[in-house]
Parts: C-alpha cells; structure tokens; sequence
C-alpha cells in the first residue's frame, strides 16, 4: 500500500448514462486501481451473448466469451470492458479477429500478470469455430478453473 493522499481516478462510465461507442476502435477502456494489487488471483468476465457480423455476409455471428485475467496494478472497469463489447454488434470481423484482438488490447492496456480468451463461436456454415488465446504461461500457483462452455452440440 503507497502512502500516494490522492483519491484514485473517477471511472469514466461507472454511474454515468453511456452510449454504445460505433466501434471497437472508438471504444475506451476504463482501468482502475487493483484493490488487492499484490495478491494473486483470478477475474472472469463471461460474455454469454456477444456479437459481432460476418465480413463477407454482413451476417450477425454470435459468441460465448469467456476472459480470464490476473490483475497486476489495475482492472478493467466492467461497465466500459461491456460498451467495448457492445460495439462489436455492427463490426465485420473473422472468429479469431474478433477474439484475439479483444485479448491483445486487454493484455497490452491493462498489463495483467496473465490473460486468456476464449471464444466458443456459434456455427457458421454448419461449423462451430472456437478460438483461443493466452499472454503466455499463467503465474506458479494461480488457480485456473476450466472455463465451462461445452463444445457445440447442435441438439444432440
């Protein structure tokens, strides 16, 4: 714990009326202050109904998201990692840009000890794609628990 008097930085979201930015790239990402900055330990997001269009169709793509991070100095603000999220409802992308890019900007603006995503696409041309993607090795000693979403099962 720092000895640092001043208040740490209002979210810019959090408590706010807020509109869904008209991109990815238009969207900003809040971070704040690790209250356990210090401790090893694991965040989730799980995004159940992400969407995003097909590039070539303009068709809309649907996803469970599933993205693990250890914090170091901050976390992501929830209320603007959904507006970045939202935003993708209008942008054409492939599967694995889609994923991947959400983890990079997270790791690369956020700078967690370890992060991973991980994308169980909906089918597209009768194919389920999944993709995933992880920062590098996990720290000695975080408990990583499996994410959960079974793979697509149609209705059997």
């Amino acid at each position: 714990m720092t000895n640092d008097p001043s208040p740490p930085p209002a979210p810019k979201f959090l408590g706010k009326a807020s509109t869904l930015p008209s991109s990815p790239e238009e969207a900003i990402l809040d971070y704040v202050p690790n209250p356990r900055a210090g401790e090893l330990y694991l965040t989730r997001f799980a995004v159940p109904e992400f969407t995003s269009l097909c590039p070539v169709t303009g068709q809309p793509d649907f996803a469970h998201l599933v993205i693990d991070y250890a914090p170091d100095q901050s976390i992501v603000e929830s209320k603007s990692l959904k507006l970045y999220l939202g935003s993708f409802r209008d942008h054409a992308a492939f599967h694995e840009d889609c994923t991947v890019g959400i983890g990079k900007r997270l790791f690369d603006e956020m700078n967690p000890k370890w992060l991973r995503i991980g994308g169980y696409w909906y089918p597209r041309g009768g194919i389920p794609i999944d993709v995933f993607w992880q920062s590098g090795e996990p720290p000695k000693g975080l408990w990583i628990p499996e994410q959960g979403v079974a793979s697509y099962r149609g209705r059997g």
